[in-house]
């Protein structure tokens, strides 16, 4: 069976999807997986161990160059590597336009199936023509969060039931296996920047949680993504004078340098969303009351704040004292195991 994936982006998007093809690998482990997705968030799909040809499709970049030349030989050349193979389904789990017309784009086999959501859920982007564009669109349960509803997508085009275990299926290596320096002071990384102003934490909350996270024997990292990232991280550095900044890097590379830190405390963003897949412990601030359908599902090492207008630093600390209480629980216990 060969199935093909359409998420373009954006990079919790994408990650959010993870879950939905780990089901497809154990439900048919022989399937050939394929992924078309934009190239900034192809690195993350490098770590799958669902997925075995990523398909890139820079849709932003033609849109900015207004399909000069060069763009239009990039769309031919997309357009072989789509149509190289045929697919038995198709999967559209984006449920935009622009997905709907590249699930379009692609070839199916005899008996073939491109498969749409046939309605938004909750707090969801949807556009109707997705499903136009495909010949079976499925009616998606309306409370459903966005891993679930890729999840439950997926299980009903392929005739299955979704893995008993949320699991990402990220490949083993250095970033599920960090190799800890015992010199050095346990890291933390802030995750402070994201593309909406209104999903950000207040700049005098990080000094002041970096000051608490000090007194308890951690040092801060700070990463970026953008220009305007940057920015932020610098004026916490001017703050945070022991703290770290990285340098900005590539998906792939920012997976083993978040694994080499003991936790992460972010905002609703791409990173944070990374954080929940590789396993780590975080804490994900929410300004607005979504995190049932974006955030870490709700487990001893994996939480979410909300308050409004925004969380507290004691609310955001007193969660994460909460998950290092558990996890020194949990290793106590496995100690003690025979």
């Amino acid at each position: 069976m060969r199935v093909l994936v359409v998420k373009l982006s954006s990079l919790g998007d994408v990650i959010h999807a993870l879950p939905a093809v780990w089901d497809i690998r154990c439900a048919y482990p022989n399937a050939q997986i394929d992924w078309v997705v934009e190239p900034a968030f192809a690195g993350i799909l490098t770590l799958s161990a669902a997925v075995d040809r990523i398909i890139e499709c820079p849709l932003r970049h033609w849109r900015k160059s207004g399909f000069d030349a060069a763009a239009r030989q990039g769309m031919r050349e997309f357009w072989n590597e789509l149509r190289a193979f045929p697919y038995d389904h198709v999967l559209d789990l984006q449920g935009l336009t622009k997905s709907g017309v590249v699930a379009r784009m692609a070839r199916l086999n005899p008996g073939g199936a491109r498969v749409a959501m046939a309605n938004a859920t909750n707090g969801s982007s949807y556009e109707r023509p997705s499903a136009w564009l495909s010949n079976l669109a499925i009616e998606i349960p309306k409370e459903l969060g966005a891993v679930d509803r890729s999840r439950y997508l997926c299980a009903k085009a392929l005739g299955y039931e979704p893995h008993s275990k949320l699991q990402f299926g990220l490949r083993s290596g250095p970033w599920v296996s960090p190799q800890a320096n015992p010199t050095s002071k346990a890291k933390v990384v802030f995750i402070t920047g994201t593309s909406r102003a209104d999903k950000a934490w207040p700049f005098e909350n990080w000094v002041e949680l970096s000051q608490l996270l000090a007194l308890s024997g951690h040092e801060v990292c700070l990463m970026h993504g953008s220009d305007a990232e940057e920015m932020l991280a610098k004026r916490l550095l001017e703050r945070i004078p022991m703290a770290t900044l990285w340098p900005r890097s590539s998906l792939t590379h920012l997976a083993v340098q978040m694994k080499e830190c003991v936790g992460s405390i972010g905002v609703d963003s791409g990173p944070s969303h990374l954080s929940v897949a590789l396993g780590m412990p975080h804490v994900q601030i929410y300004n607005f009351p979504t995190a049932w359908r974006t955030g870490p599902k709700a487990c001893t090492h994996q939480l979410s704040v909300y308050a409004k207008p925004t969380p507290s630093v004691q609310e955001v600390w007193s969660h994460w004292e909460s998950i290092q209480s558990a996890l020194a629980q949990s290793q106590s216990v496995s100690g003690n195991l025979p």
